[in-house]
């Protein structure tokens, strides 16, 4: 096939999932996580950007609340030098316009108290959701409604295992993890961590090597079951891979380059992608455990990579031993080590991707039958494409 045939049939299939090939800014109306409970004490105050949304988080008296980190009247970021001068309310640090914590209206000037502008002009607010240690932040358009439930924007509950993993809204689980930068697009991020492809790179990484795990250097899809759409009702949309089937083969070996995965311990990782982008891989790192993952767009260029573990505990002695587990092992093993690999891989497709026009240059073969699945579910079931955050100002006048 000559190369422009094979640019035209890349072109022709991206069409099929073009409002995800347009969503370099993540999809809008959706929760995303912003920061873990603990990194917001009582009165405490932290900016984050989300989707191109700069957001402020003050939690005052044990709620946590959200408004637009952009002063109505110069535009600087009020997170920047947190000013706290009651429990209501949130004053950027320059001239004191002061906002109410629930509805982001200006309530008082301090350089002005008299001035006419009180009480008509307001920056946004956003909801918030505090579940499993995680603050959430619902991110889009401000008058979307019904706002979903958190459990819409959450992978499903796994009930056709005997030995299922607990979910992360449960009661009595272990929930730990980390978030870090991803210097890459938030879809190549997406599509990694579900990729069959991918095996290859973790195939010698060291927590591998620690449980003797027969992982594969790849896995193909052979039958039609092997990707089941998920499609709840008022619930989570998205994909799952079934390689508990038939319908997947695991490559073990490849006699072209003399190459053959080690380990001798075989069990499964189902992976589930749903949207906005959220990853769980069940009976991970080490079985009974799942791992979470959030790929939360930034800007058009990075995301933030949360990265979290989930397990059952019962009672104090149980979450000792998991939090020594996961100190000693998960973490520097799992968390760091192993998706370290991932991070870089996802890097190394940016330039690509970004200069290259790679959606429309991509040559994708079999395995890539969940990529090219999952980019179809997004393109339908997303609640809207994030524009460029020039064109989603955040203070209005009343």
């Amino acid at each position: 096939m000559a190369a422009s045939e094979r640019s035209s049939s890349a072109i022709s299939a991206s069409r099929q999932y073009a409002p995800y090939v347009e969503a370099d800014w993540g999809f809008k109306n959706t929760w995303y996580p912003a920061l873990f409970s603990h990194e917001l004490a009582e009165n405490g105050v932290k900016g984050v950007t989300m989707a191109g949304h700069d957001i402020v988080l003050r939690r005052s008296r044990g709620k946590v609340y959200a408004l637009r980190d952009r002063c109505a009247h110069r535009g600087v970021k009020m997170s920047l030098r947190p000013m706290c001068l009651t429990a209501e309310t949130l004053s950027c640090w320059y001239h004191g316009f002061t906002y109410g914590l629930d509805d982001g209206v200006l309530k008082t000037i301090v350089a002005s108290p008299d001035d006419p502008l009180i009480g008509k002009v307001r920056i946004r607010t956003y909801p918030v959701a505090e579940r499993a240690g995680i603050i959430f932040v619902f991110v889009g358009d401000e008058d979307f409604a019904p706002l979903p439930a958190l459990e819409a924007d959450m992978p499903i509950r796994i009930t056709d295992d005997a030995n299922a993993v607990a979910h992360i809204l449960d009661e009595n689980v272990y929930v730990r993890g980390i978030h870090r930068t991803g210097n890459s697009n938030w879809r190549l991020a997406v599509e990694n961590g579900f990729d069959p492809g991918h095996l290859l790179i973790h195939w010698d990484n060291q927590i591998v090597a620690a449980t003797d795990r027969k992982l594969g250097l790849g896995v193909e899809p052979i039958g039609e079951g092997a990707i089941k759409i998920i499609d709840e009702p008022d619930g989570p949309k998205g994909i799952m891979n079934m390689y508990n089937t038939r319908a997947y083969k695991f490559i073990m070996e490849n006699k072209a380059v003399n190459m053959r995965a080690r380990g001798k311990n075989s069990y499964y990782a189902r992976t589930s992608m749903v949207l906005p982008g959220i990853l769980l891989v069940e009976h991970w790192p080490i079985p009974g455990w799942a791992q979470y993952e959030w790929y939360v767009p930034t800007d058009d260029k990075h995301h933030e990579y949360w990265e979290i573990l989930v397990g059952r505990c019962r009672n104090e002695e149980e979450r000792r031993e998991a939090d020594y587990l996961y100190d000693n092992f998960l973490e520097p093993l799992g968390l760091r080590d192993f998706n370290d690999n991932d991070l870089f891989a996802r890097e190394a497709m940016q330039n690509f991707y970004e200069q290259g026009d790679g959606w429309n240059r991509e040559s994708l073969c079999a395995f890539d039958a969940a990529t090219i699945t999952w980019r179809k579910v997004a393109a339908r079931f997303n609640r809207g494409i994030q524009e460029p955050p020039e064109s989603h100002s955040g203070s209005h006048n009343r």
